[in-house]
């Protein structure tokens, strides 16, 4: 078992034991959100023919090299119609946005770069170029094309090509089954009185909720106290889980029993214990294809410890692609507090200089049980192991925790001035 390993090392030791799970079938109204486990290929030229893309009129360009010109309506031309003519010299057809164009023309004018005039003609003002405003066939997909590879994440715009190539039913890979379980004496259940004397469960929930984040509804096995048969018990009812996610009683404590208990259930331990803060105490084993992580008790370093190895590792079992949060250079408002030897993830808001750059704000509480200070965090600073603190004004990395990324709506109102 490897103790004290970098970030990374960690994060390769368990993407090394992680592979997507198998697939199966589902109709395409259950498909947001999931990952496709079979190449999707185009089921038809779109679009099938030369379309029109203004509502206008479809003429030969030729009949247009020298302006003004007045030509014939010989026919009017909606999506879904089949058009009837092939055009002549002097003639032009109407034709509505997505409608095919008839045999003859090779332009589109614009309606509102033409004047309607009596008995269907009409007076085109300025000359035109050939292929304007025309969407060709098979300019948005070919037959055979691959238009969605394995892997893909499916958004709604997915859902939309799937719709498109007539993809009622999707190959997708397996959600991963996901188990969490607290440990500790000292915790409350939510479903028990109030009891000062006890630290409330929250990290069951709050880790309820970041798995479910991810698209992943997962099962609450409850707190199981400091006794190791009871213990036992309730690991190998996680062991029976693709994930086991297991809060408190990994330290070095006498009544810290998870860890020589999951040993004796035959889990093989990876590592116990990352060069990080908050989350040093943490361990990772296997037992079988079963993945289990040891989180911390402190909740901030629960959920710290889940964004940088859980969360890859359930996107990897979901056959994502794209593993880890996405991180963006900030400017540091202020000097950041940092001890070399260990990387740190430290709590920040973010907002916009007067440049529209992103500056991080470090939350004045970094304790890794204040649970407040993680509600507020926008994203988490990356402060390297080989630097005793980061300068105001410093460039930085932030990895975003927001998976939403809304904002309001002052901060995006510039953007639409002219």
């Amino acid at each position: 078992m490897a103790t004290d390993l970098s970030v990374p090392e960690a994060q390769t030791c368990i993407l090394e034991r992680t592979r997507p799970l198998e697939a199966e079938v589902i109709g395409l109204a259950q498909a947001l959100g999931r990952t496709l486990a079979e190449e999707v290929r185009a089921n038809r030229d779109l679009p099938p023919y030369d379309v029109s893309a203004m509502d206008g009129y479809a003429v030969r360009a030729a009949d247009l090299a020298e302006a003004p010109r007045t030509l014939q309506i010989v026919e009017d031309i909606k999506a879904g119609d089949t058009p009837r003519l092939t055009l002549q010299p002097g003639q032009c057809a109407r034709i509505m946005t997505g409608a095919p164009l008839p045999p003859g023309a090779d332009t589109i004018v614009r309606v509102e770069d033409t004047r309607a005039l009596e008995n269907d003609k009409v007076e085109f003002p300025i000359p035109v170029k050939p292929a304007t405003d025309i969407r060709l066939r098979g300019e948005n997909m070919r037959l055979g094309d691959i238009v969605l590879p394995v892997g893909e994440e499916i958004t709604p715009a997915t859902v939309g090509v799937l719709a498109t190539v007539k993809q009622a039913k999707i190959k997708v890979t397996r959600k991963p089954r996901v188990a969490i379980l607290s440990n500790g004496d000292e915790l409350e259940a939510l479903d028990e009185p109030l009891d000062l004397s006890k630290i409330p469960d929250s990290n069951s929930y709050a880790l309820m909720a970041q798995v479910q984040a991810l698209g992943i509804e997962p099962a609450l096995l409850g707190i199981a106290r400091d006794k190791p048969d009871e213990l036992a018990g309730f690991l190998k009812r996680g062991l029976e889980y693709d994930v086991l996610l297991i809060s408190g009683g990994t330290s070095v404590g006498a009544h810290d029993h998870v860890r020589p208990t999951l040993t004796a259930l035959g889990v093989a331990i990876h590592f116990w214990r990352v060069e990080m803060r908050p989350g040093h105490p943490i361990a990772f084993g296997t037992s079988g294809s079963a993945l289990v992580f040891c989180l911390p008790g402190n909740p901030v370093s629960s959920m710290v410890c889940f964004e940088q190895f859980v969360s890859p590792a359930l996107r990897r079992l979901m056959g994502r692609r794209r593993l880890f949060r996405r991180t963006i250079p900030v400017r540091l408002a202020q000097a950041v507090k940092s001890r070399q030897g260990r990387v740190e993830f430290i709590r920040a808001t973010l907002s916009r200089d007067t440049s529209g750059n992103y500056v991080a704000t470090p939350d004045a509480s970094q304790s890794s049980g204040d649970i407040l200070s993680m509600m507020r965090a926008d994203a988490l600073l990356v402060a390297p192991g080989g630097r005793n603190g980061l300068d105001a004004d410093e460039t930085a990395q932030a990895q975003l925790l927001d998976p939403s990324a809304w904002q309001h709506f002052l901060e995006i109102e510039k953007f639409f001035e002219i």
